[in-house]
């Protein structure tokens, strides 16, 4: 048995490696060690640790890392704390492989920490742009790991300008959709009781982000999208955003918001975020959600600023600015039905919902011998 750590700080990242981790009970050549940190473990954020157990997945170990704030200074010191303590976790796992998903910091300690241990590195996402310090992460990631997985043929080529060799670079698809194939676990008339939608307005999702370098404007952004909701007095199901810097002010905007047909959770079941995106008229935020799992419903996504600046977008994608009356104008382009018609033969841009079998079976068959371990830059 050859051991394959993951580690993951946040409900996003659980979507990606969650089929993964399904797929590899009772695997023959692979035994999957999970390392849960940062938001999985802070109650303001919902806990979502409880996803792992809820799914009977164990959890290994559980680093406290993130330190009150949630400014750029909290952010860059709660990494060092991490990565001083992955490289504790790794000195003891002894893992085979390390395997990483997306862009943010949390996965560029992994990334660091285990190249600097010689440990090998896989990276799910990678070669995808993003519109913040996510993307300058997500490229320094693909410099310190040994094998990427990217999405779709847009990012692997991007991989090949960075200089990575080809024999690294491998398109799988999105993993995050293979969950996504599974039965629904609530139907659109039982999503419409829990959260009391009016059937004579529109409902939408609305998951809204701080952007890091915009952090000063975050709480305005967000008081934005939800007044636009509010006077387009639609339904809406409200999650709470990340913790990175700005997330305080993002927060206060929702806590202050005061509407019978808006219902806040800070976090979601992967199951329900499904069923959530199965039933809304609209996703409405920054999230990749709205990127990467809303064409698997032909789910119109309003993505609101820079946050996914650059990222290959399928036909649901209406891409807006910051401003009230923009985003009204968005909401209800999206929501018409002439728009739904247009995406009824629209295939997802990030995959097929089987990438989680490919990902693992290049994990069995890739030799880790110095052709891996030591790279060469193609430039």
């Amino acid at each position: 048995m050859r051991k394959v750590l993951l580690v993951t700080g946040s409900r996003g990242e659980y979507g990606y490696i969650r089929p993964i981790l399904k797929l590899l009970r009772g695997d023959a050549e692979l035994e999957p060690h999970v390392i849960a940190t940062n938001m999985h473990l802070l109650p303001e954020f919902g806990s979502s640790v409880r996803e792992f157990q809820k799914d009977e997945i164990p959890v290994h170990e559980s680093i406290l890392m993130s330190l009150a704030g949630y400014t750029p200074e909290s952010m860059a010191k709660s990494l060092g704390v991490l990565l001083m303590s992955l490289v504790d976790a790794f000195a003891r796992e002894k893992p085979a492989w390390v395997l990483l998903a997306g862009d943010r910091g949390e996965q560029l300690m992994g990334a660091v920490a285990a190249s600097y241990m010689n440990i090998p590195v896989a990276h799910i996402q990678a070669g995808e742009l993003s519109g913040n310090i996510d993307g300058m992460a997500r490229h320094a990631i693909t410099k310190f790991v040994h094998l990427h997985f990217a999405s779709n043929r847009d990012a692997a080529e991007r991989l090949r300008r960075m200089g990575e060799e080809e024999f690294r670079i491998h398109t799988v698809g999105a993993p995050q959709l293979d969950g996504l194939t599974e039965p629904l676990a609530m139907s659109r008339q039982e999503v419409v009781a829990k959260y009391g939608v009016n059937h004579g307005a529109p409902f939408v999702l609305v998951l809204q982000h701080p952007v890091v370098e915009e952090m000063h404007l975050a709480g305005q952004q967000m008081q934005a999208t939800l007044q636009a909701v509010v006077e387009l007095d639609y339904n809406a199901v409200v999650i709470y955003p990340n913790n990175d810097a700005g997330s305080v002010p993002v927060q206060r905007a929702i806590e202050n918001l005061r509407s019978p047909r808006i219902h806040v959770e800070r976090t979601v079941s992967r199951d329900l975020f499904a069923s959530l995106m199965a039933s809304a008229d609209a996703i409405v935020g920054n999230s990749s959600a709205g990127i990467l799992e809303a064409p698997s419903f032909r789910l119109p996504a309003v993505n609101i600023g820079r946050r996914q600046e650059g990222r290959l977008q399928g036909a649901n994608v209406i891409n807006c600015g910051h401003d009230k009356e923009i985003i009204k104008e968005a909401m209800r382009k999206a929501v018409s039905s002439g728009f739904r018609r247009a995406l009824a033969e629209s295939a997802n841009p990030y995959g097929d919902g089987r990438s989680s079998a490919r990902i693992i079976e290049i994990l069995k068959k890739t030799p880790v011998d110095d052709r891996l371990l030591v790279k060469r830059m193609t430039y």
